[in-house]
Order: structure tokens, then sequence, then C-alpha cells
């Protein structure tokens, strides 16, 4: 592991503070940042609570690694007990990050997510600039939990939110927080040359869902619409590519149990966590984005759309956003198997309009959430308090 050295301050550095090492929606949207940052000539160090499959992707782009746990704002923190160990833990905390922001010579210090709130205070109490990006919507969160997101915010320079749903759950807490606000959508690079789908659906149509295995993003329900799928006498098949947070293996072993109950085996494919999603897109036929709890946009969503392949998204929040304006994408209720297959026997009934649509779309989206876009417009909004 790299660990920097003493930078003098106004070196131009960045130091980008993110809760985790994985690889799934922001980790990847931080990346582009990195690539952002060191292709304008900023100095990058990243400090990660783990190691884990982040840390070479972050090293292969130019920047440095430094881990630093911190505590991540959970769920389990509004809970009395919860939120007495998240203090705790805050405190323990705070020594080893003022030192880091010391130590890397950090001219801004930009917050990935608002689930670690503690780098907010700790910037600006050694009197460093602070850009938080927020990837969170909660907005059919309790009052409670809305408010203790935002909170934190309110100290920050300023804010990039990645989408125009994102803002308006913040400025539902606090009006002020849109003055220094910035909505600049996800960069999302996609493949070099998209490829049509196949030209017709032999065999059974391919089903895609990519994503945390957690409840709020409904692969139970995409599980489900295949057994009503099935019923009608269109056949599908399901591939499952992405892992449960550590501790929410239950939820897994309860969706392998619904396959089961359904006799699905045959049906549904558990591929696990994978850092190369291509593959899968450019292999399946639809995706499904099927969550039940408010996204703050759809990265899988767009990714879809990139690789020219129709997707059926749950009509709810961030996910009508980020499939504006694409003729190959569907909304549907969320939470409602028959309401998803419903849709995917649509495009199954009507495979040659959706599929040239879905070429058609992923050059508009190509445009759209194009890196050079998005590397502009993060570098204009730390420039603007450098």
């Amino acid at each position: 592991m790299t660990r920097v050295s003493e930078t003098p301050r106004g070196a131009g550095t960045v130091l980008i503070a993110h809760p985790s090492a994985d690889l799934y929606g922001s980790d990847r949207v931080m990346l582009e940042t990195v690539d952002a940052l060191v292709a304008a000539g900023r100095q990058v160090v990243v400090t990660l609570p783990t190691g884990g499959p982040l840390v070479q992707e972050i090293e292969q782009r130019g920047a440095r690694v430094e881990l630093s746990p911190s505590p991540v704002l959970r769920k389990s923190a509004l809970r009395p007990a919860g939120m007495i160990r998240l203090l705790l833990a805050s405190a323990r905390s705070l020594p080893a990050s003022i030192s880091l922001i010391r130590r890397s010579g950090a001219a801004v210090v930009f917050v990935n997510t608002v689930t670690i709130p503690v780098w907010i205070p700790v910037a600006r109490l050694v009197r460093r600039p602070v850009v938080c990006h927020v990837h969170e919507a909660e907005d059919s969160a309790p009052p409670l939990l809305k408010h203790a997101l935002a909170v934190p915010l309110l100290l920050a320079n300023r804010l990039i939110v990645n989408s125009r749903f994102s803002l308006a759950v913040l400025t539902s807490s606090f009006a002020r927080l849109g003055r220094k606000a910035t909505v600049v959508v996800n960069a999302v690079p996609g493949p070099e040359r998209p490829t049509p789908a196949r030209a017709t659906l032999d065999g059974a149509t391919r089903l895609l869902y990519v994503g945390r295995l957690s409840p709020r993003k409904g692969p139970d329900v995409a599980i489900q619409a295949v057994d009503v799928l099935r019923s009608q006498g269109v056949l599908a098949h399901l591939d499952l590519v992405g892992a449960p947070f550590p501790g929410y293996e239950w939820f897994e072993a309860e969706l392998r149990d619904l396959v089961l109950r359904k006799d699905l085996g045959g049906l549904v494919t558990f591929h696990g966590f994978q850092s190369d999603v291509w593959s899968h897109l450019l292999a399946a036929d639809v995706v499904v984005v099927p969550s039940i709890k408010d996204e703050p946009f759809g990265n899988t969503a767009v990714e879809s759309v990139l690789s020219a392949r129709p997707v059926v998204v749950s009509a709810t929040s961030g996910l009508q956003e980020a499939v504006e304006g694409y003729s190959s994408a569907q909304q549907v209720r969320p939470a409602d198997p028959d309401a998803l297959a419903a849709a995917v026997g649509r495009i199954h009934d009507e495979w040659p309009m959706f599929r040239d649509e879905a070429f058609r779309d992923a050059r508009q989206a190509a445009d759209r959430h194009a890196p050079a876009r998005y590397a502009r417009r993060v570098c204009e909004v730390i420039d603007s308090i450098d």
C-alpha cells in the first residue's frame, strides 16, 4: 500500500474520503472523479476505511491510497445505542483524520457520499474547504433520518448532487443547501461500440439484474416476475450479478429459498459480485432495475441503455430521471412482479422495435453521460473554491 508523504499545502492536492473499497455505483463514479482530477494536474489522495478491489483501480489511475478507519453512517445509528457507538467511533477517528488531512497537504477535501459525515466537520476544523458529492436521496425516510443526513452538509462549501431528485430531497430538509449545490449527472462510461441485441429471442429471454442483493433493490421482485412469465407461457432466465452488504447474507439466503420454493432452479442464476458487468450486459436481452425504495439516480439503468439493451425500471425517484427520454425504457409500479412481467412480456412481443430503439438510445446516453463532460463540471466546482 502506498502511503502519502508530507506535501505542501497549495500544491493542488485533493483528499477524497470514500466509505468503502467496493466497485458498485458510487465507487465507480468516484473513480471518474479521480480521473478528472488527475487529468487536470491535481495530486489526488483517496482515503478508505479498509482495503478491497477499489484500491487497485485507484492506484492505476495515478492516485494514492491511505487506509484510515472512519465511522460509516448506518440506519442503526438512529437508535440510541447506535448513535452512542457512532459518536464514540467518530471521536476515536478524529486524530487520525486530522493527521491525514495535514500530512497529505490537501488544499480541498472531497467527501464522496453523506454516509461518512465526520470528514466534513474535521476538514473545516483544520481550515480546509470541503466539497461533498451527494449520492443519496432518502425521500421516503423518516424526517429525522433525512435531517440527520443533511445537517453535516450545512458545513460544506459546495455540494455536487447526482440528480434533480437528490437536490429536491436535500432542500426539503434545508432550503439553503440549494444555494451551494450543483447538479452533475453521473459519468457512466459505456462500451466503445455498443452492439445491437440479438436479432431474435430464440429460447429463453435473458433478463439481467445488476446491483447489491438488498431488500430495497428488489431482486426478489425480479425472481417472482420470472415465475409470472412462466405461468403466462413466456420462458425467461434471470441472471443476478451482485452480492449482499456484509450483514445482509440472510437476504441472499431468502432469495435462494424463494428460487427453490418457486421451482426456478434452472431459470435463475446467482453470479455473485463481478468487477466486469459489461460482458453480462451485452449477453442480456433485457435489464431490470426493480427497486422498491427511493434511488437517487440509477447507474445500472444508464449502463443498460449504453449497452443498447431495453430496460425496465421502477417508476420512482431518480430512476425516472435516469431513463428520461429513452424510448426503449419502460417504467412500472415498484414491488409489483405482475407489472414487471407485463413490461418484459411487451418487450418480448415487440422485440424488433425495442431492439432498434435501444440501439438508438445508446448514442444519446453516451453523450449525456460522457466522462469528459462530467470531468469538466466536477473540476469547475472544485476550482470555484480553491
